[in-house]
């Protein structure tokens, strides 16, 4: 499996990024397992940056920090320091998941929003499409909640890959991450106070000044009063129940509760009866995925915005109502949204055409942390850069307003300060009160699909992070196309009765998902970038893995 699923677009410094080795990270791997912690994520300095927190006695929010903080450069193209993080926690001291939102925010002015419904939002990317940066936040945050190391200590890693690299704007990212060190170092008070000055120099200080001047500069919306009003959030997290296992996902300013429609769907079949990859497996599969998103496309958007009925659309009876819409025998060719307001199966058949727009989608990267302790990590950085360049300050702000929409009335439509509906959505597992998986994938709107591939390949089929990551994997585009802001939503629609499969899927299962009515193509290239742990509570032992085709690395301590 060679070729990416995503428009990955390689943005000038990438390549000398990814060919960085400042952490000595050559003993890495794609797979690891042990008894003292463990990452999984994107590059193999950056496992090794978590690591290393975890070797100095750091936890898991410690090792997650300094990870995401060395993939802002590592994956730089797929991630950056002015990107976003949806992030979720299991505390094993408190003995709960909590999500951390990331996730910057639509700009205040009511004049810019007034700007987006006259012009609409720039779909091929633009700085008038920036949020506000969310990931700084999110890992002073993680630090300061639940962490244990100060953003010196964090952010030590990611300046030695700064320091060692070859970038124009790498010296000045460094710059910029030393006036946080600086802030820390000479702030009086507690840890958490001086991580607070930390974060206040680049949402309020100097560092705000300089990127509200690259904003004004390159005619974005942002001004630092949005920086200012920048806050990561603590919420709790959607869940299911499935097969005695608890699924976390964040709320739906992701998309990640459509895994979780997807779950109450498929409990009720047998799949491991019907056998991994068969052709009523991957049918079954696709069909609920497919009820699912058209739900996530007509009811999802940030829920202190919008009137989200997340609680019936988790229920056990609006499932049981869609489940009925699922053919055995037939894939489906039209947009099926559900009526949960009613507890009917149908809103009403919807268009499902072909719209192949040309988007430019950056792709993302992913972490997994565990620690010694019982502390689990699973975020998914992202920048979705498509275009926009760094600053005087380094930092290089996404594209995610695009992620939003001008259709009036609709949950997921633009406001000041609203959070767009991000396709990037971590995943935490318990079972019996106890963490045992957490998941992370890049893939746009391929992520929340090779999840549940990867999922059930555990709780279905027993298998181990390194065979669920690197199982042949399927996905559909028959879904709305969450990087276009078209107004029109019909036409932001992919392609209906569309499955992908990966040519490991024998010949004749594919003829009878051709039979079935799926639009069939195969690739022999990896589909979506999956990162996995597994604790095995009866043997204290932690396996990670990331597909090596997809280039993820793993590692863990004995």
């Amino acid at each position: 499996m060679r070729n990416s699923t995503l428009i990955l677009l390689i943005l000038p410094g990438v390549l000398a990024c990814l060919a960085g080795t400042a952490l000595a990270s050559g003993h890495i791997s794609w797979k690891a397992s042990g008894k003292g912690g463990a990452v999984a994520a994107g590059h193999p300095d950056a496992v090794a940056a978590g690591i290393r927190m975890l070797e100095a006695g750091g936890n898991a929010a410690d090792a997650a920090a300094a990870t995401l903080l060395a993939l802002s450069v590592t994956d730089y193209g797929m991630f950056a320091i002015g990107g976003e993080i949806p992030f979720l926690i299991y505390d094993a001291e408190k003995k709960e998941v909590k999500v951390l939102s990331g996730l910057g925010r639509a700009p205040l002015d009511q004049a810019a929003i007034d700007w987006y419904y006259t012009n609409t939002i720039p779909a091929q990317g633009s700085m008038k499409a920036a949020p506000t940066p969310g990931a700084v936040d999110l890992c002073i945050t993680a630090l300061k909640l639940y962490g244990t190391k100060s953003f010196a200590e964090a952010s030590a890693p990611v300046l030695e890959v700064l320091d060692d690299g070859s970038e124009e704007w790498h010296p000045k990212l460094a710059v910029t991450f030393r006036k946080l060190v600086e802030a820390e170092q000479k702030a009086s008070g507690t840890r958490e106070e001086k991580l607070t000055a930390a974060r206040d120099r680049f949402y309020k200080g100097d560092v705000a000044d300089e990127l509200e001047a690259w904003y004004i500069a390159t005619g974005s919306f942002l001004r630092k009063k949005d920086l200012a009003a920048h806050v990561t959030r603590v919420e709790d997290p959607v869940s299911v129940d499935y097969r005695g296992y608890t699924v976390y996902k964040c709320p739906s300013w992701t998309q990640g509760p459509a895994l979780c429609q997807a779950l109450t769907l498929l409990e009720g079949f047998d799949l491991k009866q019907m056998g991994h990859l068969s052709a009523s497996y991957i049918h079954t599969l696709t069909e609920s995925m497919k009820l699912a998103f058209a739900d996530r496309d007509e009811y999802y958007g940030d829920p202190l915005f919008a009137q989200v009925p997340m609680k019936t659309l988790l229920s056990r009876e609006y499932a049981r109502v869609r489940r009925a819409l699922i053919d055995p025998n037939r894939a489906s060719l039209e947009r099926r949204p559900g009526d949960p307001y009613h507890m009917k199966p149908l809103k009403g058949m919807m268009l499902a055409g072909d719209n192949p727009n040309r988007i430019p989608i950056s792709d993302t990267t992913t972490c997994v942390v565990a620690d010694k302790w019982g502390n689990v990590v699973a975020a998914t950085p992202s920048c979705n850069l498509s275009g926009n360049l760094p600053g005087p300050s380094g930092v290089t702000t996404g594209n995610r307003l695009r992620s939003l929409n001008t259709t009036r009335g609709h949950p997921n439509r633009i406001q000041p300060g609203k959070r767009p509906r991000i396709t990037l959505t971590p995943t935490l597992v318990t079972r019996n009160g106890k963490p045992v998986i957490a998941i992370s994938v890049a893939g746009g709107d391929l992520q929340d699909q090779t999840t549940l591939n990867v999922l059930l390949n555990h709780v279905e089929f027993g298998m181990l992070p390194d065979k669920a990551v690197t199982a042949s994997r399927f996905n559909t585009d028959h879904l709305q196309n969450s990087f276009d802001p078209n107004p029109n939503r019909d036409e932001a629609f992919v392609k209906a009765g569309s499955l992908r499969v990966h040519s490991g899927v024998g010949g004749q299962v594919q003829e009878e998902l051709k039979q079935k009515g799926h639009r069939l193509t195969t690739t022999d290239g990896f589909i979506a970038r999956p990162v996995m742990l597994y604790i095995d509570h009866e043997k204290g032992v932690i396996h990670a893995a990331g597909d090596p085709d997809a280039g993820r690395h793993a590692a863990a301590i004995e």
